[in-house]
């Protein structure tokens, strides 16, 4: 799993409890499996289909530093399926895990569009 994305937990990020708001963290990690759809996909129109399970198995609490890891699972017609995971940059343990994370490749007019891709490429191999 790659970890792209580090992450600052300040005091607006807090739950009532004092620790990593869940919805935030959420927040973060749509935005990192799109980011990452996109530059798999070279398609800037992507959209969120799916999250499976989410389990929280830690919390972070302010001034902690989380890393974002995604990996993709399969490449389907016109989508793509990424796992998850996010952990403490400096303790590594794991905050969050979700199985699958369906991010769907569309067309301008909204709708579904293959996208002819079958594994992960690298910007640097796509220049070559």
């Amino acid at each position: 799993m790659n970890f792209h994305t580090r992450k600052w937990i300040k005091p607006e990020d807090l739950n009532a409890n004092g620790t990593l708001f869940g919805g935030r963290l959420l927040d973060w990690i749509d935005e990192e499996a799109a980011l990452y759809t996109i530059i798999q996909l070279e398609n800037p129109k992507v959209v969120t289909k799916y999250i499976s399970e989410i389990d929280f198995r830690a919390s972070a609490k302010q001034g902690d530093i989380i890393e974002i890891g995604i990996s993709p699972v399969k490449f389907g017609k016109a989508s793509l399926t990424l796992s998850c995971e996010v952990r403490n940059k400096m303790t590594r343990e794991t905050i969050i895990t979700i199985s699958n994370i369906v991010m769907v490749n569309v067309g301008p007019d909204g709708k579904p569009l293959a996208h002819g891709k079958t594994k992960v490429e690298y910007v640097k191999d796509r220049l070559e």
